[in-house]
């Protein structure tokens, strides 16, 4: 038999636990970005990558399921964000040579967690709690 923890916290949640290692790994990637990208992808990046761990806790703490949905929607859509950035950092002349596979493979996870959750909480129930 699977034991399965309780969720009482968006901090319980794997997904919004494997989110924040994304972040850790976007700000060390982009730490080696030239300084003229602060401002640009630099900046682009971070916050989409920071998007997605706040979006996943702020939806937690809402009240229905409808709006859990919605916040982890606009989670995946950062996400979303985020690949293409790395897509495009991957191909600039002063950021092509940076190891990008950490951040492909997490990224890679939270999405189809992300797409998960969403299809399992979008789905009606009715007397159960999130």
């Amino acid at each position: 038999m699977i034991e399965t923890k309780p969720i009482h916290s968006y901090r319980d949640l794997t997904v919004w636990q494997r989110s924040m290692q994304l972040v850790l790994v976007i700000y060390q990637i982009t730490e080696k970005f030239p300084k003229e990208e602060i401002y640009g992808l630099t900046s682009q990046m971070r916050r989409s990558a920071v998007s997605i761990p706040s979006n996943i806790a702020e939806g937690r703490f809402r009240n229905t399921r409808k709006d859990f949905a919605q916040f982890l929607r606009i989670a995946y859509g950062s996400g979303a964000e985020l690949d293409t950035q790395i897509e495009i950092a991957s191909q600039l002349q002063k950021t092509k040579d940076l190891d990008y596979q950490e951040a492909r493979q997490l990224l890679t996870e939270v999405l189809k967690m992300l797409n998960a959750l969403i299809a399992k909480i979008s789905k009606p129930v009715s007397g159960r709690k999130l």
